[in-house]
């Protein structure tokens, strides 16, 4: 070789090097987070709804809040605002907790994934002056900081009125 590529092929070889480890280290990122996804199942997503349902029984708006991603989203059955953010949220549990409201699951569809999940269904509120409120929900979840948290929650109440079961 010519002396004068050298200095050439020395370049050539280390943007070579560089394009190796970035397609590896892409490669090792995509197993990694593949290998990385939180063992669950059904059961567990579904005691995602008892676990915040308990947390309304508290009357404590902070216990609901802590339920949610820090930039999870709520789309409330009794309000127009999409909530987007903690104080957002929170806002809205001050009002909804005040008729100390508790859900029961009326039919469920889960899907997992891998670090989110899906519960998606019916459920009836009842309210301590014995008002029922069906509606239908969403709830997706993400696996965040070692825990399972809602990262949109979308509740409506029922387009067709609903016989009491």
């Amino acid at each position: 070789m010519d002396s004068s590529m050298i200095p050439r092929f020395s370049k050539l070889l280390s943007a070579a090097a560089v394009l190796a480890l970035c397609v590896s280290t892409s490669v090792s990122a995509q197993t990694a987070s593949s290998a990385s996804c939180a063992p669950t199942g059904e059961r567990e997503i579904a005691a995602l709804f008892d676990r915040w349902n308990a947390s309304l029984a508290t009357l404590d708006p902070d216990k609901v809040v802590a339920n949610y991603a820090p930039d999870g989203v709520l789309l409330a059955t009794v309000s127009n605002q999409p909530r987007t953010s903690p104080a957002e949220i929170r806002d809205y549990f001050v009002k909804f907790l005040k008729g100390a409201p508790q859900g029961k699951i009326d039919s469920r569809t889960i899907r997992v994934g891998c670090n989110v999940a899906q519960d998606i269904g019916t459920y009836t509120f009842k309210f301590k002056d014995g008002k029922l409120v069906h509606a239908r929900y969403t709830y997706v979840y993400k696996w965040l900081n070692g825990q399972w948290l809602i990262a949109h929650h979308h509740s409506s109440a029922m387009p067709e009125s609903v016989a009491a079961k």
